[in-house]
């Protein structure tokens, strides 16, 4: 009795060495490009290990029941009726709720740290002046920071594109140019149906909703072009809604402005 109870304390051990070595060491998301991208990442690792932990601890009680428990050539009956161990199914009802308890107050924090309890009814450059209802979003700043922010863009979504308006400069483009390092501040809103804004190096995903429009705040961290995917299932072209993020140095970004803005502006 006692060699099994070290068998499976070792056992066990090594499941959770294996996830947790492998959950820290094996990175399946693309690069980080954004301030909020280290913040995601951590609750990532968290929830492969756990799933890693169960993958692997299920697997091996599979196996292990497959030759303990196989039918044996002199076998002919019934195996023996096992039922009512409450003991059992106190254990795998109170374990998940504990972890379901735990990810969830780890996603708050999560969530929190990346901007998304912000007060989102804020005063806001980009707004109309009869205060206007922000429907939801994620917020890096405070309510002065994002009123003060020197990059402000509306993103308007539709069938099956996104345009990207600099109000600054007065003009319209196809893609999303922003500097490095600096914060950006973009009032979304759909002229048609649920799309959603998502760039997965940024770690951000934000739903643009008709009527109902959404803010999302980011600092890109990584000169690069990245794509811009609809997430949200908006029509037969919805795969092909795409657009593009360039991420500049201040310079490259300032030439691109000039080069575009209808109206003489000081950056």
């Amino acid at each position: 009795m006692l060699n099994k109870n070290i068998y499976l304390i070792l056992i066990i051990s090594c499941v959770f060495g294996i996830s947790f070595w492998i959950g820290f060491n094996v990175n399946l998301l693309p690069a980080e490009a954004s301030i909020n991208a280290p913040i995601y990442d951590e609750l990532f690792k968290i929830l492969f290990v756990i799933g890693l932990i169960i993958f692997i601890g299920m697997t091996l009680a599979v196996i292990y029941s497959l030759f303990k428990f196989k039918r044996r050539k002199d076998e002919i009956g019934d195996g023996i009726a096992l039922e009512g161990n409450l003991s059992l199914e106190i254990i795998w009802t109170l374990i998940p709720s504990i972890i379901v308890l735990i990810i969830g107050i780890y996603s708050y924090n999560i969530y929190d740290r990346m901007g998304g309890m912000k007060e989102l009814n804020h005063s806001h450059e980009m707004m109309s002046s009869n205060n206007e209802k922000i429907w939801a979003g994620i917020s890096q700043s405070s309510n002065n920071d994002i009123a003060n922010n020197n990059l402000s863009v509306e993103v308007s979504a539709m069938q099956f594109a996104f345009l990207f308006n600099y109000p600054k400069g007065e003009f319209i483009s196809g893609e999303l140019h922003v500097p490095v390092n600096n914060k950006v501040s973009m009032r979304m809103e759909s002229k048609d149906v649920i799309h959603a804004f998502w760039v997965p190096e940024f770690r951000i995903k934000q739903d643009i909703i008709p009527g109902q429009p959404t803010i999302l705040n980011f600092t890109p961290t990584k000169i690069g072009k990245y794509p811009i995917i609809c997430a949200e299932l908006c029509g037969p072209y919805h795969g092909g809604m795409r657009a593009s993020i360039i991420v500049e140095d201040e310079s490259d970004y300032k030439d691109w402005f000039n080069k575009n803005k209808k109206t003489e502006v000081d950056l």
